[in-house]
């Protein structure tokens, strides 16, 4: 076929050319998004504050601090506890929070007594790993009434070779994580409800656990596409009836419920009939959709100051490690958070 142009190689097999297909240079103009915009923050002065606040090591002890470091519950079968769970809890805390090991933190409170003069025994690092897979940790709130909710899941890593390695040299070694869902109040950023699991376990599969968590009653629910499950509908309307669920169906959707039916009409699908007479872009202005990827945030700010990887190697003690550095993230955001408004 030398001398034919590309036009006839491309007929002789039944192929055209399409001269009027885009070029990569208009591909990208065409899905470049909007810009930006311009954001301040309010309350810069008090935020600054909050930020120097949570370096601090000053340390505040009560009065019957050593009644509540020891352990004075009732005994058990075998050997005694000599800690106290909240003794155990703020070990685990100063741990996190300065990115410390189990030796590390049992030195750095041993170096922390002396200086307070206070005679007390410190855990060693054996207590912290056997006492960390059974200990119940509360994440704080102060969030009161009813509340929204926003819904996401993140990866945390365990083991394996870092991002630069696996990119210029591909992967040697097993390289596995675990999968943390997170259910956080978008006003105030706090996490509402925690859960850790395997990273083969989907996104709805938790979502009944993590409303046994909440007590108070959900305004509105914010998720992806991931949370179109039946389950997860039937699980927030037995949490609270009257809740506006924010998840969009999947592009292949269906009505779930015929509108002839006498039946009242499925959430779901009210959403999915007005994607498709508006839009689904318009769908998520109108509903507030875009209010879920505060979730987003709030697991970014996790893993920036925490890391995006658990020492633990059990999927208890993983799953203590994770609730101790929510319980840290929420005591920051309780000091302050930044009130942010739009410039331009």
């Amino acid at each position: 076929m030398k001398g034919w142009t590309k036009e006839a190689q491309l007929s002789k097999f039944g192929l055209c050319l399409n001269k009027n297909k885009p070029s990569h240079a208009q591909k990208q103009k065409q899905t470049q998004s909007r810009p930006k915009g311009l954001y301040r923050v309010r309350n810069w002065s008090e935020y600054e504050k909050a930020l120097v606040q949570r370096g601090s090591i000053t340390f505040w002890l009560s009065v019957d601090f050593e009644r509540v470091w020891l352990y004075t519950g009732e005994k058990q079968r075998g050997s005694q506890f000599d800690y106290s769970d909240k003794a155990i809890e703020i070990m685990l805390t100063i741990k996190e929070v300065f990115h410390l090991t189990n030796r590390g933190v049992e030195g750095f409170v041993h170096s922390l007594f002396e200086m307070m003069n206070i005679d007390l025994p410190v855990p060693d690092h054996t207590t912290l790993s056997k006492r960390s897979k059974t200990l119940k940790v509360k994440v704080p709130r102060k969030t009161n009434g009813n509340i929204n909710l926003v819904l996401d899941s993140t990866g945390m890593k365990i083991y394996g070779e870092g991002e630069w390695k696996v990119r210029k040299h591909g992967y040697c070694k097993h390289r596995t994580w675990r999968k943390l869902h997170l259910g956080a109040d978008p006003d105030c950023g706090e996490i509402q409800a925690v859960v850790l699991t395997e990273n083969s376990i989907s996104d709805d599969a938790v979502v009944k656990d993590m409303l046994e968590q909440i007590e108070q009653t959900l305004l509105s629910c914010a998720a992806d596409g991931a949370y179109d499950k039946r389950k997860v509908y039937a699980a927030l309307n037995g949490h609270s009836p009257e809740v506006d669920i924010l998840i969009p169906p999947r592009k292949n959707a269906r009505i779930w419920q015929h509108g002839n039916s006498k039946k009242e009409r499925l959430k779901r699908d009210e959403n999915l009939r007005y994607i498709r007479k508006h839009g689904r872009k318009q769908w998520k202005q109108d509903s507030g959709y875009h209010i879920r990827s505060l979730a987003e945030t709030i697991m970014f700010r996790l893993k920036i100051i925490f890391g995006d990887k658990l020492s633990a190697r059990l999927l208890e003690t993983q799953s203590t490690q994770v609730l101790i550095r929510c319980l840290a993230l929420n005591k920051m955001t309780q000091l302050s958070m930044p009130e942010s408004y739009l410039v331009a």
